[in-house]
């Protein structure tokens, strides 16, 4: 059994054997021909190519089947498994057979003079997931050259490019990844890259039904490979979308053995597997190639619905405001704490401990009093510049920052950027936190946008947004109210479709600066923010619930919809 860690740093996740049969049974529905040629690029166990290899002979079609991996372990046991197939398996790595010569990728053998530039027929492959971060500086170095890549990628990216290069015009990929680049920014280059090369013909997002052992969300892209010369207009492409519903549906639901029974029935909706719940959507992909928007995976009503809240916008959150990150220690456990009463005289001056807002103590429309956090923070504005203390004028902080000198300076990074040692990494500017303020953690079963104006400093692993006139206040109460009803919940789940495990959301700067906004001088904007700020000043758990019943009839009002009650 291999060990989280390591499949942390090689990506090596083994495909379960009815995700493969699956994948198999869906790309050979694209197949027509008599004889084809097959690749799997890093094919472990062998669990694909068996897979497609036995589809393929119960077809009655030729074919010859070709598999690359790292570990000679994990081959050997391919090749055990797959003896009966005309299979050839290399012990190397796929990626060092990829030269990019004037921006074209040509694969070649590097030691004979065999290329396998557009050879096969089909490509089916899950290949590894692993942020180039983690392979270590050169490694990341060597193929951000190689493969022209910008910022933080996963290795399937480059894996793409590679077996997109292998795939004959018109050949047939099926590659299972991350969910990821369907609706992050950082995934726009691979979407891209997927519109430039294939007609796509199905996308499958299996989001949270933990088909694997690693915490991947996984999602199937199944593709024709484009010939650029003659260019025919595609087909719409279908997508089949699967999420464990605990949004609290109580309707009928259908029976189902197993997540694949519920991919191959026709139906959509709610399903039942042994008392989980699951919702599966299906309709036509929209593939946005404007810079800054994602894929669209919706049905046809969630479609009307979007479409007419985007009608009736007046600006989003982006337009007028820029989402920031909280504060970014690098050393949480020295910084900040919810006990700095018991270190007794150690204690740190007064003056250098902050009130925190943090995922641990953030509600919806106040703070927690069961979590008090506080940040020693060691900045100060001096003639409104930032500042870092000299702790030769705080005895007890020096002491304290003393126990831990050591762990302190090994983040070099601070020390080369000409910092001081106990200095927090990312601190903002000291004069900022005492503008009221709109916070909301990062990750959060349910929308917690809280407005602060006592000055509280914000943890990394929230979001925030500052009112830096007067007059935008009243802003971030209307958006408050909007962001936390239960239909820029819906609309946040359609248009973003980026949920963890456990139904929890993220609320990434790139998805709430896209939140819509109706016009901050009608009537029931100024209705919403009085709403607010009853909301905002109450602590009464039957009004809470009614105030909130209201602001539901008033979100939905400013933006000429039905009101969400409940999320489904």
């Amino acid at each position: 059994m291999e060990t989280k860690e390591f499949i942390k740093n090689t990506g090596a996740t083994f495909t379960p054997i009815g995700l493969a049969d699956y994948l198999s049974e869906r790309l050979l529905s694209y197949v027509d021909s008599k004889n084809v040629s097959v690749l799997d690029p890093s094919c472990g166990d062998g669990e694909l190519l068996l897979s497609i290899g036995r589809k393929l002979f119960d077809k009655n079609i030729d074919f010859n089947l070709n598999g690359y991996d790292l570990n000679n372990d994990y081959l050997n046991l391919a090749k055990e498994r797959l003896f009966q197939y005309k299979t050839k398996f290399i012990n190397d790595d796929f990626l060092e057979y990829v030269d990019v010569v004037k921006n074209q990728l040509s694969l070649n053998f590097l030691n004979t003079n065999i290329s396998i530039n557009e050879s096969v027929d089909i490509v089916i492959a899950n290949p590894p997931y692993v942020r180039t971060q983690i392979l270590g500086t050169e490694q990341a170095q060597l193929l951000a050259q190689k493969f022209d890549l910008k910022g933080r990628v996963d290795l399937y990216y480059p894996f793409l490019m590679a077996m997109t290069a292998s795939l004959k015009v018109g050949g047939v990929i099926g590659v299972i990844t991350s969910n990821r680049y369907l609706s992050t920014k950082s995934g726009e280059s691979v979407r891209q890259f997927l519109n430039e090369n294939y007609e796509i013909l199905e996308i499958v997002d299996l989001g949270d039904t933990k088909l694997f052992d690693a915490a991947v969300l996984p999602a199937i892209f199944i593709g024709r490979k484009k010939n650029t010369i003659n260019k025919i207009e595609p087909n719409p492409a279908k997508f089949i979308k699967i999420y464990e519903e605990l949004n609290g549906y109580n309707g009928d639901l259908k029976p189902a053995s197993d997540i694949y029974d519920i991919l191959n029935l026709s139906d959509s909706g709610y399903f039942n597997i042994n008392e989980k719940r699951y919702k599966k959507t299906d309709g036509i992909l929209v593939c946005h190639t404007t810079k800054g928007h994602s894929w669209e995976l919706l049905s046809g009503t969630e479609a009307l619905w979007v479409k007419e809240i985007d009608k009736n916008t007046f600006c989003s959150i982006g337009e007028l405001f820029k989402v920031k990150v909280g504060i970014k220690t690098t050393a949480d456990k020295i910084f900040i704490s919810d006990n700095w009463d018991n270190l007794g005289d150690e204690r740190p001056e007064d003056s250098l401990l902050k009130d925190l807002i943090s995922q641990e103590n953030i509600t919806r429309w106040g703070t927690s009093a069961e979590v008090t956090l506080q940040i020693l923070y060691p900045h100060f504005s001096q003639k409104k510049k930032k500042a870092t203390i000299d702790i030769e004028q705080f005895p007890k902080a020096k002491k304290y920052f003393e126990r831990f000198e050591e762990k302190l300076k090994e983040r070099k990074y601070l020390i080369d950027a000409g910092r001081k040692w106990y200095e927090i990494w990312v601190p903002h500017h000291p004069d900022s936190w005492v503008l009221p303020k709109l916070v909301f953690p990062d990750i959060s079963l349910t929308p917690r946008f809280y407005f602060d104006e006592g000055g509280k400093l914000v943890n990394g692993n929230c979001y925030w947004i500052a009112a830096e006139k007067q007059e935008d206040i009243d802003k971030l109460l209307l958006i408050q109210g909007i962001a936390n009803s239960k239909l820029m919940t819906k609309y946040h789940d359609l248009v973003f479709n980026n949920k963890l495990y456990s139904g929890r959301r993220r609320y990434f700067t790139q998805y709430v600066e896209k939140y819509p906004l109706p016009d901050f001088e009608s009537s029931v904007a100024k209705s919403i923010i009085n709403l607010v700020k009853k909301l905002n000043s109450e602590n009464n758990l039957e009004k809470i619930a009614t105030l909130e019943y209201q602001l539901e009839i008033k979100v939905a009002e400013a933006f000429f919809v039905s009101p969400v009650f409940k999320l489904d």
